[in-house]
């Protein structure tokens, strides 16, 4: 099941950041996606397989 997800997209992960935020930013795809968390500001660069399967859902589109 593909997901639509593009750069710049704020995606919702089924975990959410230690500091309590659930809302997140796609700032690089590839291989690997880097997220930015928009409460903290902490960036994590994860492998697409993992973030595919730890993605909830788009919150809001950049279209």
């Amino acid at each position: 099941m593909k997901k639509d997800y593009k750069l710049n997209d704020y995606v919702e992960m089924k975990k959410t950041h230690p500091c309590g935020e659930n809302r997140w930013k796609i700032i690089r795809m590839g291989m690997d996606i880097r997220i930015k968390c928009q409460g903290c500001g902490h960036s994590v660069l994860i492998p697409r397989r993992k973030f595919e399967k730890s993605f909830k859902k788009v919150i809001q589109s950049t279209d």
